[in-house]
């Protein structure tokens, strides 16, 4: 280990000295997994009788990560999958912040704001929403590092293969929603024109909208589209090239002309759940709007691949975390909307003691109540410096103090 590692691995067997893991339910037929400071490979294929096995291989080894499986099994030590004998599994949604657009140019206090937000989403209007688990089936816990997990823990998801798993994610993230399905057209005879071959009749297609008692998607997008003529009532031609990409090049006549018929008849639209009322331009926009703009945002943010795994490992509850030192945090829904790691995810048993440390770069951090202002060479608090050093954003030590000790030999 160098001394970066043994400065975390000293601060995590304090931690563990005094401070146990959250068991698992059925803790006995669930897989453990960890990493070591020391070592470069995962150790599976574990399983533990009684929770103070547990306590004591943390204690003893001092994991830098820690896992458990979201599967539960006959034989959870057994060395490979098969002879495991798969029970069932539980429904998870992993939401991290590496994910996010824009991600790179976040600092870290700003993506755990918006992964938290993306959370608060995915519970809210999908898990609690239009799945309809309840708040007591569905068990948030912060990662440790940059994002949530939910867990759904009911008997009539633990079956649920990966092609079911895969078509929630599909539901959630709006992949493959079709538009014309949302918005179907209304057929209707306007005329009849007579041919020399026979008589053809003339028919309107215009869209309906989705009534005001509809479900899931289609009252997602019923209410994205009551946003949307909002937009167009109330802002200029420029704004709203801004806000909807999809028809930045749409001549500013036809965005006009919309903005017209959608203050005149938007209470109309709505109470009549048509766009007949709006000309066939304006409708074919505000649907290349929903498709292309609005669906997207008003999806859900989902890791696909951890949805649909059933043999998944996952962060222990109650663990610490060997890119950030905090503690894998379980939380209710309502402690999620206001949760801050750098405040509330701290272990106790980290001090205030001030720590040398040699900045990688410069940085400015909140936690725990104390802005830092970091540059090169400098003192933090301890809790401090096993964060920054557990995101590689600092080294032990200070570098010209280590400079001179070579000097010397």
């Amino acid at each position: 280990m160098d001394s970066n590692q043994r400065f975390l691995f000293k601060a995590f067997r304090r931690y563990y000295r005094t401070n146990h893991p959250i068991m698992p339910d059925r803790f006995t037929r669930r897989e453990f997994g960890f990493m070591f400071f020391d070592k470069n490979y995962v150790q599976r294929h574990m399983g533990f009788g009684r929770p103070e096995e547990l306590d004591r291989f943390m204690y003893g080894q001092v994991p830098s990560h820690s896992y458990y499986s979201t599967s539960y099994y006959r034989k959870p030590n057994a060395p490979t999958m098969d002879e495991k004998e798969w029970m069932g599994a539980e429904l998870i949604f992993d939401l991290d912040a590496d994910h996010l657009d824009g991600a790179k140019e976040m600092t870290y206090s700003e993506m755990l704001v918006q992964i938290r937000s993306e959370m608060m989403n995915l519970v809210d209007s999908f898990l609690l929403g239009d799945l309809g688990f309840s708040e007591d089936q569905v068990h948030i816990t912060f990662s440790g590092g940059r994002g949530y997990h939910a867990h759904v823990r009911t008997p009539d998801v633990m079956g649920l293969g990966t092609h079911e798993r895969r078509e929630l994610v599909d539901y959630i993230t709006c992949s493959g929603l079709s538009i014309d399905w949302v918005f179907p057209y209304n057929k209707v005879a306007t005329s009849k024109v007579a041919l020399g071959n026979g008589v053809r009749t003339n028919v309107a297609k215009d869209r309906l909208i989705p009534p005001a008692d509809a479900g899931g998607w289609k009252l997602r997008m019923r209410n994205g589209l009551l946003d949307v003529v909002e937009e167009f009532c109330t802002r200029d031609v420029k704004e709203i090239r801004k806000e909807y990409p999809s028809i930045k090049g749409s001549d500013k006549q036809s965005i006009t002309k919309a903005q017209e018929e959608l203050v005149r008849n938007r209470a109309f639209m709505f109470e009549k759940n048509t766009m007949a009322v709006v000309s066939q331009t304006t409708q074919n926009m505000l649907v290349k709007i929903m498709k292309e703009d609005v669906a997207y945002r008003l999806s859900g943010e989902v890791d696909e691949p951890v949805t649909a795994d059933i043999k998944r490992l996952i962060r222990l509850p109650g663990s610490v975390h060997g890119k950030s030192g905090l503690r894998v945090t379980p939380i209710t829904r309502e402690e999620l909307t206001h949760f801050d790691p750098l405040q509330m995810a701290v272990p106790d048993v980290y001090t205030d003691d001030p720590v040398k440390i040699t900045m990688r770069r410069d940085s400015e951090l909140d936690m725990k109540g104390e802005h830092l202002v970091l540059r090169g060479e400098t003192e933090v608090p301890e809790f401090a410096a096993i964060f920054l050093v557990g995101r590689k954003m600092a080294d032990v030590g200070w570098a010209s103090e280590a400079t001179e000790q070579k000097k010397l030999f």
